[in-house]
């Protein structure tokens, strides 16, 4: 009896959820159809996938392999779907993954760019944490994701596009507290606003100001920058902004200021990432081509932006 993907699909799901009937959802199947599937996968491959307990689904040793043998060759069955949708360029339906820090400032511009250059592109944009695009891309629910370096997991090919720099955000008291040229390092004695706990942009604030989590005096508790604005609008502390962030934010919360900081100033790489089985179409560094000029022109505007205090000011 062949293997079949529809088995490995299910047996996939039944991993992940560990409950034939949440499984059987997942897939908009009954889940007598699914046992079924599973049950034949099992004898095609001569052994037990599973232990069924009562209220829950164990992989066997033998299941584990499986299983990383049937995310490897879903994953390339997804590539070469997706490589087939590509071949005549961008064309068809683009499934791209973004985080929270840039999605909301940058998709805008960036939807419009793809649009220009082929209107019959029906984008599906995915937001969230760097964590679960890479989990999504890898099992190919998207065809790529906008994120920021490092990354680092197996299987995920990058291509780094422009540079979004860090300024320094806070009340005009705020800033004014600090004197001289300010510089990531020095605010350790100042309280550090960030984003909650997941969201890369904390882990990059935390590395540029050379602190660690358990630092008393680091608040991670906002569930995006539009709060984190208006919280240092409002004097509570001092965050670090991106710049594809900054205009918006800044009109957004009058009561905020924003200062760059010193040479070298501290910033991160917005990359293009995808699955490196992908087959190499021209999709991918078309789609790269137009995010780079999108980003390049956004960050661009912010820097020559009178709104944005130099560092010695």
């Amino acid at each position: 009896m062949p293997v079949t993907l529809r088995q490995l699909s299910y047996f996939r799901a039944l991993a992940a959820q560990r409950n034939f009937r949440r499984a059987a959802d997942s897939c908009n199947v009954s889940q007598p159809a699914l046992s079924v599937q599973i049950r034949e996968l099992e004898a095609a491959l001569n052994g037990p996938l599973v232990e069924r307990q009562a209220r829950d689904v164990l992989l066997t040793p033998f299941g584990r392999e499986v299983l990383a043998s049937a995310e490897r060759i879903l994953a390339e069955v997804a590539g070469l779907e997706h490589a087939a949708r590509r071949r005549g360029g961008l064309t068809g339906t683009l499934s791209l993954g973004v985080i929270p820090t840039i999605a909301p400032y940058f998709l805008p511009e960036a939807l419009a760019a793809l649009r220009a250059e082929d209107i019959s592109l029906d984008v599906e944009v995915t937001e969230t944490k760097t964590e679960t695009l890479l989990a999504r891309l890898a099992e190919g629910a998207l065809d790529a994701a906008l994120v920021a370096l490092p990354i680092e997991q197996e299987g995920i090919e990058v291509l780094p596009l422009f540079e979004d720099r860090f300024l320094l955000a806070g009340s005009a008291a705020r800033l004014a507290s600090i004197g001289g040229v300010p510089s990531p390092e020095g605010l350790a004695e100042s309280q550090l606003l960030l984003l909650e706990d997941g969201h890369c942009l904390t882990d990059q604030a935390l590395a540029v100001c050379g602190r660690g989590r358990g630092n008393a005096r680091i608040n991670m508790g906002a569930t995006s920058l539009s709060t984190l604005s208006r919280l240092v609008a409002a004097g509570f502390g001092l965050t670090l902004m991106p710049e594809v962030a900054a205009l918006t934010e800044l009109r957004a919360s009058p009561g905020m200021h924003l200062r760059r900081f010193g040479t070298p100033e501290p910033a991160r790489i917005v990359a293009l990432a995808r699955r490196a089985s992908s087959h190499r179409e021209g999709w991918f560094t078309e789609l790269a081509d137009v995010l780079q000029t999108v980003g390049d022109g956004l960050v661009e505007g912010v820097r020559k932006s009178p709104e944005i205090a130099p560092a010695d000011r």
